[in-house]
């Protein structure tokens, strides 16, 4: 961009460096609300400046050297200052010379590790799976309580009230911005994966509104992950993670039709899937398969290389996926992945045997209000010739999504249904 909208800059650069500015400021002064208030005043100056000084050659840099300058003056108010020079581990020369400039330098970050500890700590097991999710996409995506709110589908005083709460939380309980102890990383490691994966997954398919997807809200968690997968190089999930989110994410450019609406994985044009997402993909899998035995997510992705490698429906090593099911069942046991199952083992073997696991589903009560259930019970009947006990899955379908495009889909079923009945 250039300095003929420095306003866009501005918005640009936030989005992109946020968590970094930050996660600095927070090792700083040890506090993640008074981080974020800070790097605000900073981002507040600059909205102020560029606009009539122009926009700086390195903008994410002035925006994090004046993020940082103004941390520096708190703790001087403070009567910290001297404190955090020993913390920093200068000596007393040094401390005696310009010692701004050389805090500044002391505290940069260039591998990225105070980005690490921040997501850690948004994503620490004391704080609500809500709050986890709105204080990430807060501190390290930049994005705003308003676009938040709207990407969930929640009032904006209620998301604002999340953040508020977790910070709360945070500074109530003494939370130290630090990456845990080692005997707790595995633990605090499937937390933070967690978040990533509910945030992709709401974008990917989206629980309520007239949006079948959001793909800001994919971008974001991929770009979480990715920065993950730099910082902790050697966890499989991580990069299993990474692996399933490109993969999944090269799909969204043949997820939906002309008028926005929904197209199913089985009727998709294969020749509009992202072939660079692709090859990242099955890159970071290969990755992950050399650093040890796959996790969830290692097999999430194991099961969409299989659509990734197969440029048809009827191409695809369904054997295998139903397989990859079976493992990812024993892994991390749950109804929906026995669902799933389902669907892979009528592709492989036929629709009978996938509508008896389906019919043994039906008492979960997981499931109950999964809209899924129904809908994936109706297309086996209809394959099956029940037409009418199939009608009657996706009106029920129909009636459980909150999703407007879903529920359009589901009822265009019953619709060609009622046709041939």
């Amino acid at each position: 961009m250039t300095a003929s909208d420095p306003n866009r800059v501005v918005e640009a650069v936030w989005r992109m460096e946020a968590g970094r500015v930050i996660a600095a400021l927070a090792r700083i002064v040890g506090d993640v609300g008074l981080a974020e208030e800070l790097a605000q005043d900073a981002l507040v100056l600059a909205l102020e400046q560029w606009p009539q000084s122009g926009v700086p050659d390195n903008p994410g840099g002035w925006l994090m050297l004046t993020a940082k300058h103004r941390a520096i003056d708190l703790l001087r108010r403070r009567s910290r200052y001297e404190q955090k020079l020993e913390e920093v581990g200068r000596d007393q020369e040094r401390r005696q010379a310009d010692t701004e400039a050389e805090v500044v330098d002391a505290l940069d970050d260039p591998f990225g590790d105070d980005v690490l500890r921040l997501l850690f700590t948004a994503c620490h097991p004391v704080l609500s799976t809500e709050g986890r999710l709105a204080l990430t996409l807060r501190l390290l995506g930049g994005l705003s309580t308003e676009e938040i709110a709207r990407a969930f589908l929640v009032p904006e005083p209620t998301v604002g009230q999340r953040i508020f709460r977790a910070k709360r939380t945070l500074s109530e309980k003494q939370i130290k911005i630090e990456m845990p102890p080692l005997p707790e990383i595995p633990a605090r490691l499937a937390s933070v994966l967690e978040v990533i994966y509910l945030i992709f997954n709401e974008g990917y398919a989206a629980t309520a509104g007239h949006d079948w997807m959001r793909p800001s809200l994919c971008e974001e968690a991929l770009r979480l992950g990715r920065i993950l997968a730099g910082l902790m190089p050697g966890e499989t999930e991580v990069h299993g993670l990474v692996a399933l989110m490109e993969l999944q994410m090269s799909r969204t450019g043949a997820r939906l039709g002309p008028d926005g609406e929904p197209v199913l994985l089985l009727d998709q044009d294969r020749g509009r899937w992202d072939r660079l997402l692709i090859r990242r993909g099955l890159a970071a899998l290969q990755h992950a398969e050399s650093l040890g035995t796959l996790g969830q997510y290692g097999l999430q992705a194991a099961i969409a290389a299989c659509h990734a490698r197969a440029m048809s429906a009827e191409d695809t090593d369904w054997d295998r996926m139903a397989a990859l099911y079976l493992v990812l069942g024993h892994v991390a046991p749950s109804p929906v992945v026995e669902l799933n199952r389902a669907v892979a083992v009528s592709m492989a073997s036929g629709p009978l045997p996938a509508l008896e696991i389906v019919d043994g589903l039906r008492a979960e009560k997981a499931l109950r209000e999964y809209p899924q259930l129904p809908a994936v019970r109706g297309d086996l009947l209809e394959r099956l010739g029940r037409t009418a006990e199939a009608r009657e899955e996706f009106e029920r379908a129909a009636g459980l999504t909150r999703n407007e495009r879903e529920r359009s889909l589901f009822l265009r079923r019953v619709k060609a249904l009622a046709l041939e009945e």
